[in-house]
Order: C-alpha cells, then structure tokens, then sequence
C-alpha cells in the first residue's frame, strides 16, 4: 500500500513538473511546490517573457521556445548536479531531483512531439492524390 502511494505521489509530481515546465506563468495548487519551482528553474520564466518579432505564436516559434525551455532545464539540473557532488553548502539533493525530473520530462515531451512531427509528415507523403 505504502508503495503504492509513493507511486501516486511521484506521479503526481511528474505531472506537476511537467506543467511547470510547459507553462511557467501558471500558479500552482500546492505552494511549496511552487516555491521549488521558481527556485530550480528561473531560466524558464525568464525564456517565456523574451520577446519575439510577431505578436502571433506560430508553431515554429512555440517549439523552438518549448526546445529551449528543456535546454535550460536539462543545464540547470547538470549544474545542481554538479553542486551536489562537489558537496557545495547550498547544495539541496531534493531540488536536484526535482530538476532532473523536470528536465527528463521535458525532453520525453518534445521526442513524442518531434515523432509525432516525423509520423504525421510521413503520412501526409505517403498519401495518394
């Protein structure tokens, strides 16, 4: 039973990262993990508030922002990675966890993105006119 919640709780987690991750200007149920959230990755918030040349949001430039978003995450996790293996003070394990999770999930969602992309193109080639 007790693994069974601890999977739940994970899971949980996941999700919530995965949001964060996705959309960084939505407020979350759960303060704490908020909290955390703007401690690991403030790259991300940072990326999301750039300004582009076009007031539209294309595909190209949501997955080109989404793509550099993951690309801070996964930095930022090497670097607190890094933080906790020299033994630095400030070094926490957990929020290094938390950024490796985030960073994890992030890449898993935009390689089902990229396959996606690959399957639909192949698809639209293979159709007959």
């Amino acid at each position: 039973m007790n693994m069974r919640i601890d999977s739940l709780q994970s899971q949980a987690l996941a999700q919530l990262a995965a949001q964060r991750l996705l959309n960084p200007g939505i407020a979350s149920a759960a303060p704490s993990a908020t909290a955390s959230a703007t401690k690991i990755a403030p790259t991300a918030t940072a990326i999301a508030s750039l300004p582009t040349a076009k007031t539209e949001a294309t595909f190209s430039t949501a997955f080109k922002n989404a793509l550099t978003a993951v690309s801070a995450a996964q930095n930022n996790a090497t670097q607190l990675q890094n933080k906790v293996q020299m033994g630095e003070p400030g070094a926490s394990l957990e929020e290094t966890m938390i950024a490796m999770q985030k960073a994890q999930i992030g890449f898993q969602a935009a390689l089902n993105v990229r396959n996606r992309m690959v399957q639909a193109y192949s698809d639209i080639m293979n159709m007959q006119v």
